[in-house]
Protein backbone atom coordinates (compact mmCIF):
# COMPACT_ATOMS: atom_id res chain seq x y z
CA UNK A 1 0.00 0.00 0.00
CA UNK A 2 3.26 2.69 0.75
CA UNK A 3 4.13 1.81 -2.97
CA UNK A 4 0.75 2.70 -4.25
CA UNK A 5 0.66 5.89 -2.18
CA UNK A 6 4.29 7.21 -3.55
CA UNK A 7 3.07 6.22 -6.76
CA UNK A 8 -0.32 8.51 -6.14
CA UNK A 9 1.89 11.31 -4.21
CA UNK A 10 4.46 11.85 -7.01
CA UNK A 11 2.10 11.89 -10.02
CA UNK A 12 -0.27 13.74 -8.13
CA UNK A 13 2.32 16.37 -7.14
CA UNK A 14 3.45 16.93 -10.96
CA UNK A 15 -0.04 17.09 -12.18
CA UNK A 16 -1.43 19.72 -9.69
CA UNK A 17 2.16 21.81 -10.05
CA UNK A 18 1.47 21.51 -14.11
CA UNK A 19 -2.35 22.79 -13.69
CA UNK A 20 -1.07 26.11 -11.13
CA UNK A 21 1.36 26.76 -13.73
CA UNK A 22 -1.20 27.00 -16.55
CA UNK A 23 -3.65 28.63 -13.58
CA UNK A 24 -1.42 31.57 -12.83
CA UNK A 25 -0.24 31.95 -16.82
CA UNK A 26 -3.79 32.53 -18.02
CA UNK A 27 -4.49 34.86 -14.96
CA UNK A 28 -1.24 36.61 -16.10
CA UNK A 29 -2.28 37.09 -20.12
CA UNK A 30 -3.94 40.55 -20.25
CA UNK A 31 -7.00 40.55 -22.04
CA UNK A 32 -6.94 42.42 -25.40
CA UNK A 33 -8.80 45.72 -25.82
CA UNK A 34 -8.47 47.39 -28.62
CA UNK A 35 -10.23 50.98 -29.02
CA UNK A 36 -13.13 51.02 -30.36
CA UNK A 37 -12.52 53.73 -32.96
CA UNK A 38 -12.91 53.52 -36.72
CA UNK A 39 -10.08 51.19 -38.11
CA UNK A 40 -6.94 53.77 -39.25
CA UNK A 41 -5.40 52.69 -42.83
CA UNK A 42 -2.01 52.22 -41.22
CA UNK A 43 -4.39 48.98 -39.56
CA UNK A 44 -5.53 47.58 -42.85
CA UNK A 45 -4.48 44.76 -43.61
CA UNK A 46 -5.95 42.64 -46.23
CA UNK A 47 -6.92 39.29 -45.17
CA UNK A 48 -7.73 35.65 -46.67
CA UNK A 49 -10.48 33.39 -44.97
CA UNK A 50 -9.46 29.99 -45.96
CA UNK A 51 -12.29 27.63 -44.81
CA UNK A 52 -11.83 23.70 -46.49
CA UNK A 53 -15.16 22.01 -46.38
CA UNK A 54 -16.79 18.30 -47.09
CA UNK A 55 -20.05 17.55 -47.36
CA UNK A 56 -20.35 20.95 -44.94
CA UNK A 57 -24.02 22.11 -46.72
CA UNK A 58 -25.88 22.05 -43.44
CA UNK A 59 -23.14 24.35 -42.08
CA UNK A 60 -21.37 26.50 -44.99
CA UNK A 61 -24.20 29.34 -45.23
CA UNK A 62 -24.78 29.97 -42.17
CA UNK A 63 -20.58 30.44 -41.53
CA UNK A 64 -20.14 32.40 -44.68
CA UNK A 65 -23.14 34.62 -42.90
CA UNK A 66 -21.60 35.20 -39.91
CA UNK A 67 -18.23 36.40 -42.12
CA UNK A 68 -19.79 38.20 -44.46
CA UNK A 69 -21.64 40.26 -41.12
CA UNK A 70 -17.77 41.67 -39.85
CA UNK A 71 -17.50 44.94 -39.19
CA UNK A 72 -14.20 45.08 -41.31
CA UNK A 73 -14.33 46.46 -44.51
CA UNK A 74 -15.58 43.83 -46.98
CA UNK A 75 -12.96 44.96 -49.69
CA UNK A 76 -9.93 43.86 -47.89
CA UNK A 77 -10.57 40.45 -46.79
CA UNK A 78 -11.83 37.43 -49.09
CA UNK A 79 -13.22 34.10 -48.29
CA UNK A 80 -11.93 31.13 -50.29
CA UNK A 81 -14.26 28.02 -49.55
CA UNK A 82 -11.78 24.44 -50.47
CA UNK A 83 -14.14 22.01 -51.39
CA UNK A 84 -12.75 18.76 -50.09
CA UNK A 85 -14.60 15.81 -52.74
CA UNK A 86 -17.99 17.08 -51.51
CA UNK A 87 -20.81 15.10 -52.58
CA UNK A 88 -23.53 16.82 -51.23
CA UNK A 89 -24.31 20.37 -51.65
CA UNK A 90 -21.61 22.46 -50.17
CA UNK A 91 -19.95 23.54 -53.80
CA UNK A 92 -23.49 24.97 -55.00
CA UNK A 93 -24.03 26.66 -51.68
CA UNK A 94 -20.70 28.39 -51.97
CA UNK A 95 -21.66 29.25 -55.92
CA UNK A 96 -24.81 30.77 -54.88
CA UNK A 97 -23.96 32.69 -52.34
CA UNK A 98 -24.64 36.95 -52.70
CA UNK A 99 -20.55 38.03 -52.41
CA UNK A 100 -18.27 39.00 -54.27
CA UNK A 101 -15.64 38.47 -52.27
CA UNK A 102 -16.17 34.64 -51.92
CA UNK A 103 -14.22 32.23 -54.23
CA UNK A 104 -14.61 28.21 -54.34
CA UNK A 105 -11.90 26.37 -55.36
CA UNK A 106 -12.08 22.30 -55.99
CA UNK A 107 -9.57 20.42 -54.41
CA UNK A 108 -10.63 17.59 -57.30
CA UNK A 109 -8.96 19.91 -59.19
CA UNK A 110 -5.30 19.65 -58.40
CA UNK A 111 -5.19 16.12 -57.16
CA UNK A 112 -4.39 14.15 -60.41
CA UNK A 113 -2.59 11.49 -58.62
CA UNK A 114 -5.17 10.09 -56.88
CA UNK A 115 -5.41 9.22 -53.39
CA UNK A 116 -3.40 11.55 -50.87
CA UNK A 117 -3.13 10.88 -46.95
CA UNK A 118 -4.16 14.36 -45.56
CA UNK A 119 -6.62 16.21 -48.12
CA UNK A 120 -7.01 19.08 -45.59
CA UNK A 121 -3.51 19.90 -45.25
CA UNK A 122 -3.21 19.70 -49.20
CA UNK A 123 -6.50 22.17 -49.56
CA UNK A 124 -4.92 24.68 -47.33
CA UNK A 125 -1.74 24.40 -48.98
CA UNK A 126 -3.64 25.66 -52.69
CA UNK A 127 -5.76 27.95 -50.64
CA UNK A 128 -2.59 29.72 -49.22
CA UNK A 129 -0.97 29.87 -52.98
CA UNK A 130 -3.90 31.64 -54.39
CA UNK A 131 -4.77 34.14 -51.59
CA UNK A 132 -3.92 37.70 -51.70
CA UNK A 133 -4.27 38.65 -48.41
CA UNK A 134 -0.95 39.31 -46.72
CA UNK A 135 -2.69 37.79 -43.47
CA UNK A 136 -3.89 33.89 -43.86
CA UNK A 137 -7.10 33.06 -40.90
CA UNK A 138 -7.98 29.82 -41.16
CA UNK A 139 -11.58 28.47 -39.54
CA UNK A 140 -13.81 25.48 -40.44
CA UNK A 141 -17.39 25.15 -42.41
CA UNK A 142 -19.38 24.29 -39.25
CA UNK A 143 -18.17 27.51 -37.15
CA UNK A 144 -19.75 31.04 -36.42
CA UNK A 145 -17.69 33.99 -35.98
CA UNK A 146 -17.93 37.57 -33.89
CA UNK A 147 -18.82 40.31 -36.15
CA UNK A 148 -15.70 41.96 -34.91
CA UNK A 149 -13.38 39.15 -35.68
CA UNK A 150 -11.06 40.29 -38.97
CA UNK A 151 -11.08 43.79 -37.15
CA UNK A 152 -9.37 42.57 -33.80
CA UNK A 153 -7.24 40.46 -35.31
CA UNK A 154 -6.29 43.02 -37.58
CA UNK A 155 -5.38 45.76 -35.02
CA UNK A 156 -3.42 42.95 -32.56
CA UNK A 157 -1.41 42.03 -35.60
CA UNK A 158 -0.54 45.78 -36.07
CA UNK A 159 0.38 46.27 -32.92
CA UNK A 160 1.87 42.65 -31.88
CA UNK A 161 3.77 41.98 -35.59
CA UNK A 162 2.50 38.61 -35.04
CA UNK A 163 3.69 35.67 -37.29
CA UNK A 164 0.72 33.91 -36.06
CA UNK A 165 -1.44 34.46 -33.60
CA UNK A 166 -3.62 31.37 -31.96
CA UNK A 167 -7.27 32.14 -30.95
CA UNK A 168 -10.12 31.00 -28.64
CA UNK A 169 -12.44 28.39 -30.19
CA UNK A 170 -15.71 27.37 -27.78
CA UNK A 171 -18.51 25.19 -28.49
CA UNK A 172 -21.80 26.25 -29.39
CA UNK A 173 -24.69 25.54 -27.19
CA UNK A 174 -27.15 22.80 -27.86
CA UNK A 175 -30.70 22.87 -29.02
CA UNK A 176 -33.24 23.96 -26.66
CA UNK A 177 -35.20 20.66 -28.07
CA UNK A 178 -32.29 18.02 -27.73
CA UNK A 179 -32.69 14.69 -26.22
CA UNK A 180 -31.10 14.47 -22.06
CA UNK A 181 -28.18 11.95 -23.93
CA UNK A 182 -27.33 14.98 -26.45
CA UNK A 183 -27.57 17.58 -24.05
CA UNK A 184 -25.00 15.52 -21.32
CA UNK A 185 -22.44 14.30 -24.26
CA UNK A 186 -22.93 18.26 -25.20
CA UNK A 187 -22.33 19.40 -21.40
CA UNK A 188 -19.30 17.21 -20.89
CA UNK A 189 -17.72 18.20 -24.50
CA UNK A 190 -18.33 21.86 -23.61
CA UNK A 191 -16.23 21.29 -20.31
CA UNK A 192 -13.45 19.36 -21.59
CA UNK A 193 -13.17 21.63 -24.45
CA UNK A 194 -12.54 24.47 -22.17
CA UNK A 195 -9.74 23.24 -20.27
CA UNK A 196 -8.16 22.62 -23.51
CA UNK A 197 -8.49 26.13 -24.79
CA UNK A 198 -7.13 27.22 -21.41
CA UNK A 199 -4.01 24.95 -21.58
CA UNK A 200 -3.55 26.96 -25.59
CA UNK A 201 -3.88 30.38 -24.34
CA UNK A 202 -1.72 29.69 -20.98
CA UNK A 203 0.92 27.68 -22.92
CA UNK A 204 1.08 29.86 -26.07
CA UNK A 205 1.45 32.80 -23.51
CA UNK A 206 4.36 31.43 -21.62
CA UNK A 207 6.20 30.10 -24.39
CA UNK A 208 5.76 26.32 -22.79
CA UNK A 209 4.67 24.37 -25.58
CA UNK A 210 3.17 24.55 -28.99
CA UNK A 211 -0.58 24.31 -28.86
CA UNK A 212 -3.57 25.41 -31.27
CA UNK A 213 -6.94 24.74 -33.11
CA UNK A 214 -7.38 25.50 -37.01
CA UNK A 215 -10.58 26.52 -36.52
CA UNK A 216 -9.27 29.88 -35.31
CA UNK A 217 -5.78 30.46 -36.48
CA UNK A 218 -3.78 32.96 -38.32
CA UNK A 219 -0.46 33.72 -39.77
CA UNK A 220 0.95 35.63 -42.45
CA UNK A 221 1.40 34.33 -45.99
CA UNK A 222 5.04 35.11 -45.73
CA UNK A 223 5.59 32.99 -42.72
CA UNK A 224 3.64 30.00 -44.19
CA UNK A 225 5.96 30.03 -47.21
CA UNK A 226 8.91 30.44 -45.38
CA UNK A 227 8.86 27.59 -43.13
CA UNK A 228 7.59 25.77 -46.64
CA UNK A 229 4.01 24.77 -45.75
CA UNK A 230 2.99 21.22 -44.98
CA UNK A 231 6.54 20.13 -46.26
CA UNK A 232 7.78 17.41 -44.19
CA UNK A 233 4.80 17.19 -42.36
CA UNK A 234 2.17 16.23 -45.61
CA UNK A 235 2.20 12.67 -44.76
CA UNK A 236 0.56 13.16 -41.13
CA UNK A 237 -3.14 12.88 -41.97
CA UNK A 238 -3.86 15.17 -38.99
CA UNK A 239 -2.17 18.03 -37.43
CA UNK A 240 -2.38 20.93 -39.87
CA UNK A 241 -2.69 23.17 -36.83
CA UNK A 242 -0.39 22.15 -34.43
CA UNK A 243 2.60 21.00 -36.29
CA UNK A 244 2.43 24.08 -39.08
CA UNK A 245 2.67 25.95 -35.98
CA UNK A 246 5.80 24.28 -33.95
CA UNK A 247 7.57 24.77 -37.37
CA UNK A 248 6.87 28.22 -37.66
CA UNK A 249 7.43 28.76 -33.36
CA UNK A 250 11.23 27.20 -33.96
CA UNK A 251 12.22 30.29 -36.29
CA UNK A 252 10.13 32.95 -34.54
CA UNK A 253 9.24 31.98 -30.83
CA UNK A 254 8.40 35.30 -29.91
CA UNK A 255 6.08 35.71 -32.68
CA UNK A 256 3.91 33.23 -31.78
CA UNK A 257 0.84 34.63 -29.71
CA UNK A 258 -2.23 34.31 -28.16
CA UNK A 259 -5.03 36.59 -29.12
CA UNK A 260 -7.25 36.66 -25.52
CA UNK A 261 -10.35 38.90 -26.56
CA UNK A 262 -13.76 37.65 -26.13
CA UNK A 263 -14.27 39.01 -29.74
CA UNK A 264 -12.41 36.60 -31.86
CA UNK A 265 -14.35 33.50 -29.87
CA UNK A 266 -14.93 31.27 -32.50
CA UNK A 267 -17.91 28.82 -32.15
CA UNK A 268 -18.11 25.74 -33.72
CA UNK A 269 -19.98 22.20 -33.86
CA UNK A 270 -19.78 20.01 -30.57
CA UNK A 271 -19.44 16.13 -31.98
CA UNK A 272 -23.40 15.18 -31.90
CA UNK A 273 -22.67 11.48 -30.90
CA UNK A 274 -20.46 9.73 -28.74
CA UNK A 275 -19.38 7.56 -31.48
CA UNK A 276 -18.35 11.19 -33.25
CA UNK A 277 -16.96 12.45 -29.96
CA UNK A 278 -14.36 9.35 -29.59
CA UNK A 279 -13.57 9.32 -33.14
CA UNK A 280 -12.43 13.04 -32.85
CA UNK A 281 -10.71 12.69 -29.39
CA UNK A 282 -8.31 9.52 -31.44
CA UNK A 283 -7.73 11.80 -34.56
CA UNK A 284 -6.43 14.79 -32.30
CA UNK A 285 -4.50 12.01 -30.06
CA UNK A 286 -3.11 10.18 -33.17
CA UNK A 287 -0.49 13.19 -33.65
CA UNK A 288 0.77 13.03 -30.06
CA UNK A 289 3.93 11.02 -31.00
CA UNK A 290 4.71 13.11 -34.21
CA UNK A 291 5.75 16.97 -32.28
CA UNK A 292 8.80 18.33 -32.59
CA UNK A 293 7.99 19.85 -29.11
CA UNK A 294 8.94 17.23 -26.65
CA UNK A 295 7.66 19.82 -24.53
CA UNK A 296 4.33 18.73 -25.23
CA UNK A 297 4.94 15.30 -25.16
CA UNK A 298 6.19 15.15 -21.84
CA UNK A 299 3.20 17.06 -20.85
CA UNK A 300 0.54 14.79 -22.67
CA UNK A 301 2.78 11.47 -21.19
CA UNK A 302 2.31 12.94 -17.53
CA UNK A 303 -1.18 13.54 -18.26
CA UNK A 304 -2.28 10.04 -19.62
CA UNK A 305 -0.37 8.51 -16.99
CA UNK A 306 -2.05 9.98 -14.32
CA UNK A 307 -5.25 9.13 -15.84
CA UNK A 308 -4.50 5.63 -16.12
CA UNK A 309 -2.83 5.35 -12.87
CA UNK A 310 -6.66 6.61 -11.63
CA UNK A 311 -8.57 4.45 -14.14
CA UNK A 312 -6.49 1.55 -12.77
CA UNK A 313 -7.27 2.73 -9.20
CA UNK A 314 -10.76 3.13 -9.92
CA UNK A 315 -10.49 -0.60 -10.87
CA UNK A 316 -8.45 -1.85 -7.93
CA UNK A 317 -11.24 0.03 -6.08
CA UNK A 318 -13.50 -2.61 -6.02
CA UNK A 319 -11.70 -5.10 -4.30
CA UNK A 320 -9.91 -3.32 -1.54
CA UNK A 321 -11.18 -0.29 0.63
CA UNK A 322 -8.01 1.32 1.64
CA UNK A 323 -7.68 1.36 -2.71
CA UNK A 324 -10.79 3.04 -2.71
CA UNK A 325 -9.75 5.94 0.21
CA UNK A 326 -6.86 6.85 -2.06
CA UNK A 327 -9.01 7.02 -5.22
CA UNK A 328 -11.64 9.14 -3.71
CA UNK A 329 -9.02 11.14 -2.12
CA UNK A 330 -7.19 11.58 -5.58
CA UNK A 331 -10.15 12.43 -7.36
CA UNK A 332 -11.33 15.11 -5.34
CA UNK A 333 -7.59 16.23 -5.40
CA UNK A 334 -7.78 16.62 -9.01
CA UNK A 335 -11.30 18.40 -9.40
CA UNK A 336 -10.15 21.11 -6.84
CA UNK A 337 -6.78 21.85 -8.73
CA UNK A 338 -8.77 21.58 -12.18
CA UNK A 339 -11.36 24.02 -10.76
CA UNK A 340 -9.01 26.59 -9.63
CA UNK A 341 -7.86 26.60 -13.07
CA UNK A 342 -11.54 26.38 -14.53
CA UNK A 343 -12.81 29.22 -12.85
CA UNK A 344 -11.45 32.45 -14.78
CA UNK A 345 -11.13 30.41 -18.18
CA UNK A 346 -15.22 29.84 -17.72
CA UNK A 347 -15.50 33.25 -16.71
CA UNK A 348 -13.47 34.66 -20.17
CA UNK A 349 -15.83 32.05 -22.11
CA UNK A 350 -18.86 33.27 -20.38
CA UNK A 351 -19.81 29.97 -19.54
CA UNK A 352 -19.20 29.87 -15.61
CA UNK A 353 -22.98 28.24 -14.94
CA UNK A 354 -21.44 24.93 -16.77
CA UNK A 355 -18.93 24.35 -13.71
CA UNK A 356 -21.73 22.52 -11.63
CA UNK A 357 -21.20 19.87 -13.47
CA UNK A 358 -18.08 19.37 -13.82
CA UNK A 359 -17.35 17.49 -10.75
CA UNK A 360 -19.66 14.66 -11.86
CA UNK A 361 -18.13 14.32 -15.60
CA UNK A 362 -14.72 13.27 -13.73
CA UNK A 363 -14.76 9.30 -14.18
CA UNK A 364 -15.92 9.82 -17.56
CA UNK A 365 -12.98 12.46 -18.30
CA UNK A 366 -10.60 10.37 -16.93
CA UNK A 367 -11.75 7.14 -19.19
CA UNK A 368 -12.16 8.98 -21.92
CA UNK A 369 -8.47 10.06 -22.04
CA UNK A 370 -7.15 6.61 -21.35
CA UNK A 371 -9.00 4.94 -24.30
CA UNK A 372 -8.61 7.44 -26.36
CA UNK A 373 -4.99 8.13 -25.90
CA UNK A 374 -4.82 4.53 -26.38
CA UNK A 375 -6.52 4.35 -29.48
CA UNK A 376 -4.69 7.45 -30.91
CA UNK A 377 -1.63 5.53 -30.85
CA UNK A 378 -2.34 2.22 -31.94
CA UNK A 379 -6.38 2.23 -33.36
CA UNK A 380 -7.67 3.97 -36.07
CA UNK A 381 -10.74 6.91 -36.80
CA UNK A 382 -13.35 7.76 -39.73
CA UNK A 383 -13.12 11.30 -40.65
CA UNK A 384 -15.32 12.76 -42.31
CA UNK A 385 -15.84 9.27 -44.33
CA UNK A 386 -12.23 8.68 -44.65
CA UNK A 387 -10.70 5.76 -42.89
CA UNK A 388 -7.32 6.86 -41.69
CA UNK A 389 -5.10 4.45 -39.95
Amino acid sequence: MQVVFIISLLLFTGYALLIVFYTVSWKQMPVFAPVPAPLSEEDSVKISIIIPARNESANIKSCLDSICLQSYPAQLYEVLVIDDHSTDDTATIVKNYPATNIRLISLQDFLQDGIINSYKKKAIEIAVSTATGQLIVSTDADCIVHKNWLQTIARFYHQSNATLMVMPVAFLPVSPGAGLGTKLLSIFQSLDFMVLQGITGASVYKKAHSMCNGANLAYTKKVFNEVGGFKGIDHIASGDDMLLMHKIFSLYPQKVLFIKSPEVIVQTQAAPTLKAFINQRIRWASKADKYDDKRIFAVLLLVYFFNLWLMGLMIASFFSSSILYYTLVLIVAKTLVELLFLFPVAAFFSNSKLLFYFPFAQPFHILYTVVAGWLGKFGSYSWKGRHVN
